[in-house]
């Protein structure tokens, strides 16, 4: 899921600008000056001109100011930035130079649209016609039509991406889910997410104290040498009142959830974990049928703004992480007491830029979770986190459970759930494969940060989940919605 590189420095420096501005009281002043300034001069950098690549620096500043891209906004976080977007081939079923122009025209047979014409000298398919049912090239005996399969579509585990009539990216708010697995899919960088970037900085220059919630998946993604203290410091020279170990709220989300699925177990019932917001955007839209199965416990980010506020009703949390489905859990889901914003990793570091803040390696003195806890941001650690935790409390049961491992893989578990023959009695749902770790906005492949993740978590001391929490006043918040 990483992006281009230049894609990704356009995104930044947008970010970065808009932050810088928003910092110094000059945003609406100087936004609409913006293009120009990042996009100077006549000659184009990227694109055909250099007035679609400003086009585009504003519909991104529209997002940098969690306002839609267009003139239409639909709600979704995920927006596609049309101006991008048209830069993508508008048929996906192309004639390539192998046609023969044959006698028989089994392409202008097959089709059932009339979208397939003869040609001078190949056949044509007439874009605004076709159906994408893919007939023509089934039917060409020299295999001579090509399926350009639009990245953006087909990353898609819930089919919400089609196209409109102009050959632009359209995504059905009723079916997407907000994993975010297009963004970086695009070549064209026409996908984006709404931020709360400017909301962010407003609550840090207020006199309300702001808290930082830094999730789990973050530790090995800046290096082996940059730990939780790390972040610690650099959020609090960036103006956050503290920074919470989320992992923390793992520990919290366990200690309940534990308990329903015990409760679940003894009843014969099914359960699914309510951690992941893109899983619980599936359950929700593509197998409502299920969603009495869905735990009442809140997320770890809830659980932690909920013990944050609790102590400080006065407080604004934000919740710093990998994952663009966390945005929706706030705006779609609105459970009281939960993050008042998100931001990606992206997102962050623009502020840290802005104030000309640098992450430092610390010694890794602080820590607030256990290392299951710590654990949640990888594909199965909830699992292991209740099992640890029933064990600490004395059960032994053997719970089974399904370990749905990215957005295709739980999908096909709700799938088997569905038809009966779900063979586990649980089912742990992460949208990303590998877990928060490989959220949209990680920083690297999976693969290459497990070693780092891997040793800054053996550094941490090996408390339990029920010790940990001992401290926490577990009797002035909820953790169920």
């Amino acid at each position: 899921m990483i992006a281009d590189g230049n894609i990704n420095k356009i995104k930044h420096d947008v970010l970065y600008e808009v932050a810088k501005l928003a910092f110094a009281g000059e945003l609406e002043e100087k936004r609409d000056f913006l293009p120009e300034k990042m996009i100077p001069g006549t000659i184009p950098h990227f694109r055909c001109c250099v007035y679609k690549e400003r086009e585009i620096i504003r519909q991104r500043i529209r997002l940098a100011e969690g306002k839609s891209a267009g003139p239409k906004d639909d709600g979704n976080i995920i927006q596609v930035i049309q101006a991008a977007c048209a830069d993508c081939p508008i048929s996906s079923y192309v004639v390539t130079e192998n046609c023969q122009n044959c006698l028989g025209k089994a392409c202008v047979n097959a089709c059932r649209f009339g979208a397939v014409h003869p040609g001078e000298k190949r056949s044509r398919i007439d874009p605004n016609k076709c159906k994408e049912c893919g007939q023509c090239a089934k039917a060409c005996p020299y295999n001579a039509i090509a399926h350009l399969k639009r990245p953006c579509k087909f990353s898609c585990p819930v089919d919400a991406l089609t196209y409109d009539e102009n050959g632009l990216s359209v995504i059905d708010e009723e079916k997407c889910i907000r994993c975010g697995a297009c963004i970086h899919k695009c070549p064209f960088g026409a996908i984006g997410t709404i931020s709360f970037i400017t909301d962010v900085i407003a609550a840090l220059q207020s006199s309300r104290p702001v808290y930082a919630m830094l999730a789990p998946a973050t530790e090995g993604q800046f290096g082996a040498d940059i730990s939780m203290a790390s972040w610690r410091k650099a959020a609090k020279e960036v103006g956050f009142t503290d920074l919470i170990e989320v992992g923390l709220g793992g520990d919290l989300t366990t200690s309940s959830e534990a308990l329903e699925w015990l409760e679940a177990y003894e009843k014969g019932e099914n359960k699914t974990t309510s951690c992941c917001p893109g899983f619980v955007n599936m359950i929700r839209k593509h197998f409502p049928e299920f969603e009495q199965l869905i735990s009442t416990t809140v997320s770890p980010m809830c659980g932690v703004s909920r013990m944050i506020k609790a102590k400080d009703p006065e407080a604004i949390t934000v919740f710093i992480g990998p994952c663009v489905a966390k945005k929706s859990e706030v705006v779609d889901q609105k459970i009281e007491g939960n993050a008042d914003y998100v931001l990606a990793y992206s997102e962050i570091k623009a502020l840290f830029r802005a104030k000309e803040v640098t992450l430092q390696p610390v010694e890794d003195t602080y820590q607030e979770s256990s290392i299951y806890g710590k654990r949640y941001g990888n594909s199965g650690g909830v699992t292991d986190s209740v099992l640890e935790y029933l064990k600490e409390l004395g059960h032994d049961e053997a719970l089974s459970v399904c370990r749905a491992n990215g957005a295709k893989d739980c999908k096909r578990a709700l799938m088997m759930l569905k038809a009966g023959k779900l063979k586990e009695e649980f089912i742990e749902g992460m949208a990303c494969e590998g877990g928060c770790v490989g959220g949209p906005s990680c920083q690297e492949n999976n693969r290459k940060t497990k070693k780092d993740r891997d040793f800054l978590i053996s550094k941490a001391d090996q408390r339990s989940i029920k010790d940990n929490l001992s401290e926490v006043d577990l009797e002035s918040f909820s953790m169920h919605r």
